[in-house]
């Protein structure tokens, strides 16, 4: 990390360029959403854990994975397909059709799988139904839990640090929620439960990035002759002093994570892009959108405390 060791980059100057990136990006992310209620029902593709359907547990007798097996149910149009417990134990989830029962939806899977292993090679040892309504329920508690971590966020930062950095740290945050929910309904990945685990983990993700470049920019402002000091310089410098560790963070976090991809096999692929595409969106955000947001901020609202609009009458605004 020698590298940027010494960085004098400009990232603040260029605010303006991330801000019609960004803006570009979101307005894709909301027509692909858009297009999707009028396309396919709904602004994302939901999987059985949402939608409602069948799950079916079934043990092999035989040696077996879950490539083979969801081979033997179609390849990439096959059901939800994965393994738990013991080494032959799969978990298979499958919508149901219309006026279909699960009943009828296991001997469908029963049928392929005997004419694909043969008879006796499995058993089924658990099959029920999801029904829609819990899904919609799990689909309210999944936008609360999201929400409530907004929440948390600002009464954190509002505590740790001032109420404008909490502002500026949940900008960043729904920046980067959106622009990842519009990945996922620009391309219909499926949204599991898994999904939404990733979503929140890159939301802690994110906001750690930010707190840690608010942390050097609260330094900066204690030192000597630190709220004398521009601020937009300020800030331009304390993400340089950071950006060792912004680096170095991302770049271990994505080089597992594509090993996650390379190897991992298509039942953690839709969790893995989505945690790489979040890793990069927060990385960005954490140095083009939470700090500009809080120059923004800053500039329009000031401080917040008793002595901002005598220090605005006079000099520059700092941070």
């Amino acid at each position: 990390m020698r590298i940027f060791s010494e960085a004098h980059y400009e990232f603040i100057s260029r605010r303006k360029t991330a801000y019609g990136i960004s803006g570009a990006a979101i307005l894709i992310a909301l027509g692909a959403m858009l297009a999707n209620v009028f396309l396919i029902g709904s602004w994302q593709n939901y999987g059985v854990d949402f939608t409602g359907g069948s799950l079916i547990q079934i043990r092999f007798n035989i040696p077996m994975t879950a490539g083979d097996l969801r081979d033997a149910l179609g390849g990439t149009g096959a059901p939800e397909i994965t393994a738990f417990g013991s080494e032959n134990d799969f978990n298979i989830r499958a919508p149901v059709m219309e006026n279909a029962s699960v009943d009828e939806v296991r001997q469908e899977l029963e049928s392929q799988i005997s004419a694909a292993f043969g008879e006796g090679t499995f058993q089924v040892m658990e099959a029920e139904l999801v029904s829609a309504k819990v899904g919609g329920e799990l689909q309210q508690k999944a936008v609360f839990a999201i929400l409530f971590s907004f929440i948390l966020t600002l009464v954190y930062l509002a505590i740790r640090f001032e109420f404008r950095f909490g502002v500026a740290a949940v900008i960043a945050t729904v920046h980067d929620i959106l622009i990842t929910l519009g990945f996922l309904a620009l391309f219909r990945v499926e949204i599991a439960l898994p999904t939404v685990a990733a979503i929140l983990t890159i939301v802690g993700y994110s906001l750690n990035d930010t707190i840690v470049v608010f942390d050097r920019i609260r330094e900066n402002l204690g030192r000597k002759g630190g709220r004398k000091e521009d601020p937009a310089e300020l800030v331009n410098r304390s993400i340089n002093e950071t950006l060792p560790r912004t680096v170095l963070t991302s770049g271990t976090t994505l080089a597992v994570l594509l090993a996650l991809l390379l190897l991992g096999g298509t039942v953690i692929r839709d969790f893995t892009m989505v945690l790489m595409l979040g890793i990069l969106v927060g990385t960005y955000s954490s140095i083009f959108v939470a700090s500009p947001a809080l120059l923004e901020i800053q500039k329009r609202w000031g401080t917040g405390d008793a002595k901002d609009k005598k220090r605005r009458r006079g000099a520059a605004v700092p941070v």
